[in-house]
């Protein structure tokens, strides 16, 4: 038994192999983990700036000491990362990432991974009040079916899949005309910061899995997830406008995560009283001319596969494609009260 597994005294790695908490430090590490594992299931880079990872990481609320664990071969070469996300304000569904090199894919590290994530976030149940559903929740390609296999032995649900979505550019794209009183414009970063923050948790509330949060929670996130993008470029940010009220928003990056010749759009949303407009359309097209002026082939982007706001028939109808399928499950631990979005 490796003594470092100090949560869950079941959980074991192979011999000679050790568990240890991540460190900053560890970013590279894990970047050339991740793009070992993608390249192994798909073919392609998962990301291409090991920065994203170090960023992530420098998330205020986020403790690496508590909510990674980095496993080791008896070489010392990382084979397996594991974090836990139970940063929600409440953490009803903490979120558990694990990734394994593919050339220890049958060791048992992963499983190791997994019974001490299980361990480390039950102890999120204390901050989720009583009469409140507690499911922690993870994903991974669809592709992964030892993964697949690995988290429905431990009582893991099968929830939804979500879908990498591509376009490739074959001209400018064309931007139809809004209904009167509705325009587009580019976000205004000295003054809009926070109305755009307001508008994405409007236009979010109503996506599956939605967990309502304070406000300062949510814009303190924003800023550092958003914000220290290490390309974060506010030029690439659109907002819809009915009059002074900002109805939309595409926040977008030049770059996409695993290919460089996309832009990537990261949130696109419309308020429920404006949606059926075009207007979301009208977004989405406005961000793919600014990336065709920037030089870029195509674009893509992440979608909930069942989308409760029709958000996938959107993309389809603007010439996007499934690229890719992740599978998230969830293991309930105290049944009560679901009160994340999952109809409207």
């Amino acid at each position: 038994m490796n003594p470092e597994i100090t949560l869950d005294p079941t959980a074991q790695l192979p011999d000679g192999f050790t568990l240890r908490p991540g460190t900053l430090d560890d970013y590279k590490l894990v970047f050339e983990l991740v793009n070992a594992s993608a390249m192994h299931l798909f073919g392609a880079m998962d990301v291409l700036d090991p920065e994203l990872i170090r960023n992530d990481w420098q998330d205020p609320k986020f403790d690496m000491q508590k909510s990674t664990r980095m496993a080791f071969a008896p070489d010392g070469t990382l084979v397996g990362a594991l974090e836990v996300w139970d940063t929600g304000n409440p953490p009803v569904h903490p979120w558990i990432w694990f990734c394994v090199h593919p050339d220890y894919a049958k060791s048992g590290v992963a499983a190791a991974l997994l019974e001490w994530a299980e361990a480390r976030v039950a102890q999120a149940v204390e901050r989720v009040p009583d009469g409140i559903r507690f499911a922690p929740r993870t994903g991974f390609p669809a592709q992964n079916t030892r993964f697949k296999a690995l988290v429905e032995s431990r009582g893991f649900k099968y929830d939804r899949s979500f879908y990498r979505m591509e376009t490739t550019f074959d001209g400018p794209p064309v931007v139809l005309p809004l209904v009167e009183g509705i325009i587009i414009r580019p976000y205004n970063p000295e003054t809009e910061l926070e109305a755009v923050v307001r508008t994405m948790i409007e236009s979010f509330r109503d996506h599956y899995g939605f967990v309502e949060r304070p406000f300062e929670d949510e814009l303190t996130s924003f800023r550092h997830h958003f914000l220290g993008d290490p390309i974060y470029d506010p030029n690439l940010w659109f907002v819809a406008m009915d009059g002074d009220e900002m109805v939309g928003i595409s926040i977008c990056r030049a770059e996409d995560y695993e290919n460089a010749e996309n832009g990537f759009v990261n949130e696109l949303g419309v308020r429920r009283e404006w949606r059926k407009r075009g207007i979301a359309n009208a977004l989405l097209k406005t961000s793919f001319a600014a990336f065709y002026r920037r030089g870029k082939k195509g674009a893509a982007l992440g979608v909930d596969a069942d989308s409760l706001t029709g958000a996938l028939k959107i993309y389809e109808r603007a010439g996007m494609h499934a690229a890719r399928q992740y599978d998230n499950y969830e293991k309930e631990l105290r049944a009560g009260k679901e009160i994340s979005t999952q109809t409207i």
